[in-house]
């Protein structure tokens, strides 16, 4: 069974329909799906229907947009109930965070001799109900600013770079305790990637399993190289927590993240399974 837990729709920041995203999954030799748009659920019931008509299982899932101490970081609920009220709440603040500051971020980036406009934006991210930076960088690169959304982000709009714009997200801890309310499972998304172990530390992490319940940890991804795999495949053994693998795919909006490019283990995907109906998650 060859399972790819982390993977984006143009329902969020994805270049693929929810259906052609499973199409493709099927074609890349997949068996399971975790579709996790981020801060939002609607793309799940089509990808669900376009997988049972191919015979993939798409695993229903949401990439949370957390904050530690200011800074950015992401956490992955899996069959969490969708109209849990807490849960939701939180989510619809994620996304009005990320639309209220798509103006500010026009601004500064005018101000920084890239002219943008918030309609150039929105036209960028089309449909999406979670518009984000990745949108921000499409529309840079409609304009001629920069090549692509790599290049966009490593020098405008990183957390320390000058486009940056503050926006409201939800604390780490609080994303767990909601993703357990509704009766989901909580893994911890690239913990390390990108040189940021220092804002996730291996103590930290500790205390999300102790003192939160914690389920899991992405090991296997594009941003950790071999020794952070190891070390964090080192680590999650020795709290307990359920270690996956994923390519966290955007289709042609994140270069170098095919579909299966990393997995999750069978034997780690029935562990989540069996960890969510023990909260009473419908899996």
């Amino acid at each position: 069974m060859r399972v790819d837990l982390h993977t984006h729709s143009s329902v969020s920041d994805g270049t693929d329909t929810p259906t052609q995203l499973v199409h493709k999954a099927q074609a890349s030799g997949l068996d399971v799906i975790g579709l996790t748009d981020h801060d939002t659920f609607d793309g799940i019931d089509e990808a669900t229907e376009a997988g049972k008509r191919i015979g993939l299982t798409v695993v229903p899932g949401v990439e949370i947009s957390c904050e530690r101490n200011g800074a950015s970081v992401h956490l992955l609920g899996f069959w969490c109930d969708r109209w849990h009220r807490g849960l939701g709440d939180e989510l619809r603040k994620s996304r009005a965070g990320r639309t209220g500051r798509i103006e500010a971020m026009a601004e500064r980036l005018t101000e920084l001799g890239m002219p943008l406009t918030s309609d150039d934006i929105r036209r960028a991210a089309k449909a999406s109900p979670s518009v984000g930076r990745p949108h921000v960088a499409d529309a840079m690169v409609a304009k001629g600013y920069v090549a692509n959304r790599n290049e966009a982000f490593d020098l405008w709009l990183a957390d320390d770079k000058p486009g940056y714009v503050h926006r409201y997200a939800i604390p780490l801890e609080l994303a767990i305790d909601l993703v357990h309310a509704a009766h989901g499972v909580a893994v911890l998304a690239h913990p390390w990637g990108r040189g940021r172990a220092h804002v996730l530390p291996a103590d930290y992490i500790g205390d999300l399993v102790t003192d939160h319940g914690l389920d899991g940890i992405e090991v296997d991804h594009e941003d950790h190289d071999d020794d952070t795999r190891e070390l964090l495949f080192r680590l999650g053994a020795r709290l307990g927590l359920v270690r996956t693998g994923s390519s966290d795919y955007h289709g042609l909006g994140k270069e170098g993240h095919e579909l299966g490019c990393n997995l999750t283990r069978a034997s780690a995907f029935r562990e989540l399974q069996r960890v969510a109906r023990g909260r009473g998650a419908r899996v």
